[in-house]
């Protein structure tokens, strides 16, 4: 009679055991994250959001002034090749016209040159004008002489005028290759800022963006609030100092926009190199180099006109119109405004006049 019995479980050998064991606990650690998506991370808070968008708008300041410094450099180096390309041009036709005068000469002398001297001297009619005529000839022999040296001079300053002009446009295609790369930087920096805030709810964007809509909103009655303001400041302060607050008052209300220089817009330092230029004082274009424009001074000697940097990096600018405030242009969507010179991290001040 068959015996029926049930095959005997083999035990799992060592490295098989520690595999199985390794699948379950990694199937078990893999439910455990699994369970723990479900519960979204927390969404930040308005201050958080705040914070993070003055970081990017901070960010994109950086850019700014970095692709306003090699705009500036790259608009030098353009008038540089102009000037050298009008120079290489006028030497060339100097050349060109010293060479027809070399050419005739020479296709003169080849036509004479096919009969000797003292055979010329035979058959001439008269031979005191022959070696009149040879005197002569030898003296302008001399001067073409000087003149091929001339030539050989103007052709090696050409070459040079060429050579410095190409160093020239090397240089300007650098200067774009960063111009382009700062550009995308501050773009980026802008655009990650417009995400974040077009997330949140039209309460909370109206939170965040609080300072910047309520200066926005009437330009014309923050220019009036600031009259009062202005005209104290006019009676504390005379001189190119006075023309220069006054300037700057009187761009309030208008938009911030990077790289601008006026009269419609105007980024940071474009804006305090606006109001200098209209006292008569022409200050460089960037942070990095208007910080160094003047007298440095210390906070506790700050007076109207006076400029107010911020940040370790030296990126932002305001002019100082007294009474702890300035008048700056902040960032993008925020119009050029009085503000308190604590409500950013104070690096330093200069006096241009």
């Amino acid at each position: 009679m068959a015996t029926h019995r049930k095959p005997k479980q083999r035990p799992l050998a060592g490295g098989t055991a520690r595999t199985a064991a390794t699948l379950a606990l990694a199937g078990a650690a893999t439910a455990t994250v699994l369970e723990g998506t479900g519960h979204a991370a927390p969404a930040p808070t308005v201050a958080e959001v705040r914070a993070q968008v003055s970081r990017y708008y901070q960010q994109a300041e950086v850019a700014t002034e970095q692709y306003n410094g090699v705009k500036e450099r790259a608009d030098r180096a353009r008038s540089a090749l102009g000037r050298l390309q009008d120079e290489a041009a006028r030497r060339t036709e100097r050349l060109n016209a010293a060479r027809n005068a070399l050419g005739s000469f020479a296709t003169a002398q080849y036509r004479e040159g096919g009969v000797p001297a003292g055979v010329r001297l035979l058959l001439s009619s008269s031979p005191d004008r022959f070696l009149q005529d040879a005197s002569l000839a030898e003296r302008a022999g001399q001067e073409q002489a000087g003149a091929l040296a001339r030539v050989r001079q103007d052709l090696r300053d050409v070459q040079q005028v060429r050579t410095t002009a190409e160093d020239r446009l090397t240089e300007i295609r650098r200067e774009e290759a960063a111009l382009a790369a700062h550009k995308r930087t501050i773009e980026e920096r802008l655009d990650a800022a417009r995400q974040l805030l077009d997330k949140l709810s039209a309460t909370e964007r109206t939170a965040v963006e609080a300072a910047d809509t309520a200066a926005s909103a009437a330009p014309a009655a923050a220019a009036a609030a600031a009259a009062g303001a202005q005209e104290a400041v006019g009676r504390a302060v005379q001189g190119r100092a006075a023309r220069a607050v006054a300037f700057a008052y009187a761009a309030l209300g208008k938009p911030y926009v990077w790289g601008a220089t006026g009269p419609d817009a105007f980024d940071c330092s474009g804006l305090t190199q606006a109001a200098w230029q209209a006292a008569g004082v022409s200050l460089p274009r960037t942070t990095y180099t208007q910080i160094n424009a003047g007298r440095r001074i210390a906070r506790s000697q700050l007076a109207p006109g006076d400029l107010v940097f911020f940040y370790s990096g030296i990126s932002h600018v305001g002019l100082y119109v007294g009474d702890g405030k300035m008048i700056h242009a902040p960032h993008p969507g925020a119009p050029v405004r009085v503000a308190p010179i604590d409500e950013m991290p104070f690096a330093g001040a200069s006096r241009p006049a």
